[in-house]
């Protein structure tokens, strides 16, 4: 059962399975030999990888792996030194940059109040809506600081409006950076609930994360990276139970992996 103090930011009724997503023509998301460099140096190492449109995918791999790079590359954020990333067969372009939102490790917030940040999407989308902000702040448990400056807001507050703001543009697909890494148990909580019900309502989520314990609550599949390269791509159960390589598995038992 949903839990019920996350209500879904999209809109529309709750759903408690993985559901087909509206984005579904922009998969398979397909990176073909992609590789990346800077000051001479090949950061990501000719990666072959292939995501389609269901349920949540994380991304994991020691520090320096590459990992927000990969999801760089693959949000369109940079553009990779060799190879091709793809989105349902076409380049990236802007009509597929709109469909996307990201949620990044330190939230990046607009200097106005909360409601604005809220409002600001909304009006990019041609939706602007007092009741729909309203409910949106309700649904991340904002409304009490709606005129409130979001600097102001704690830390474990930015990020759920940074994900209450990135959901209110209805994005087919949501990029999420370590977002709960900073955060208290109670804050992690919620953005998690808050990831699933987007997940659970076709939102397709990208998630990279170093915590186990949330990867294994919110993985549908797994994505291990290391020294720039994908070493494992496997349903999460696979991934969690019979890691294919001794990287993977000495991450997991918590080793330094040199």
């Amino acid at each position: 059962m949903r839990p019920a103090n996350v209500v879904d930011l999209r809109g529309g009724a709750a759903s408690d399975a993985s559901a087909p997503g509206a984005g579904a023509d922009l998969f398979p998301l397909v990176l073909d030999d992609v590789s990346f460099q800077a000051g001479g140096t090949v950061l990501i190492k000719g990666i072959d990888l292939t995501l389609e449109a269901e349920g949540a995918t994380v991304i994991m791999g020691p520090n320096g792996a590459g990992k927000s790079l990969l999801l760089r590359l693959m949000h369109g954020l940079i553009d990779p030194s060799g190879g091709t990333v793809s989105w349902g067969g076409a380049g990236m372009g802007e009509a597929v940059r709109k469909r996307q939102a990201m949620v990044f490790q330190r939230p990046v917030l607009l200097r106005r109040s909360v409601a604005a940040n809220i409002d600001f999407v909304l009006r990019l989308r041609g939706r602007a809506d007092p009741a729909r902000r309203q409910a949106i702040l309700d649904h991340a448990g904002l409304a009490a600081h709606a005129d409130q400056p979001a600097r102001l807001l704690s830390g474990g507050e930015q990020q759920r409006l940074a994900m209450a703001r990135a959901l209110a543009t209805e994005p087919d697909v949501l990029f999420m950076d370590e977002p709960t890494s900073n955060l208290d148990p109670a804050s992690t909580l919620v953005i998690e609930e808050i990831a699933k019900a987007a997940r659970d309502r076709g939102t397709k989520i990208i998630f990279i994360t170093h915590d186990m314990g949330q990867a294994r609550r919110l993985a549908d599949e797994v994505v291990f990276v290391h020294k720039g390269k994908v070493l494992e791509h496997s349903p999460a159960e696979t991934f969690f139970t019979q890691p294919a390589s001794t990287e993977a598995g000495d991450y997991m038992a918590g080793k330094i992996i040199l």
